[in-house]
């Protein structure tokens, strides 16, 4: 699995105007699912964003994590992390999950989240979505589950 995390001030995510999913401080999450990815992968990608301590303490240093900040997470599906351009110009999405297996680790993934104490918004799997952000520092984190094992 792979994620885009991002310190927010600010973030939500709408369908045709209708806001799904809004948060005020805390992270977003844009989050895709390979193939080979299992439960473990989800696990440890919630686990880390869960305890990530990118938000400054009194002495100005990244010290904190979200839920020491009262802060909040906006979870969104994207399979388009796995776009590989290293051919061409088009991107393929072959890495990627199929929707079924995807969808399952994604709504894994938010349970988690919220297993770990955190509100979790979400968008709407398998959408065409709106994403608004206000990038806070601007911190942004790339973490991947293969990486780790």
């Amino acid at each position: 699995m792979r994620a885009v995390v991002q310190r927010v001030t600010r973030a939500r995510v709408t369908v045709e105007e209708e806001i799904l999913g809004s948060i005020g401080r805390g992270l977003l999450v844009l989050l895709a699912v390979a193939h080979a990815d299992s439960e473990t992968d989800a696990d440890y990608l919630a686990d880390k964003i869960a305890g990530l301590r990118v938000f400054e303490d009194d002495a100005g240093k990244m010290n904190l994590d979200t839920a020491s900040v009262g802060g909040k997470i906006l979870a969104v599906s994207q399979f388009t992390l796995y776009g590989d351009v290293r051919r061409g110009k088009r991107p393929s999405f072959d890495a990627a999950a199929p929707p079924e297996h995807a969808r399952q680790l994604y709504e894994y993934f938010v349970e988690r989240i919220r297993a770990a104490g955190l509100m979790c918004e979400t968008g709407r799997f398998q959408e065409t979505m709106q994403v608004e952000l206000l990038n806070d520092g601007p911190v942004t984190i790339l973490l991947d589950s293969t990486k780790a094992f």
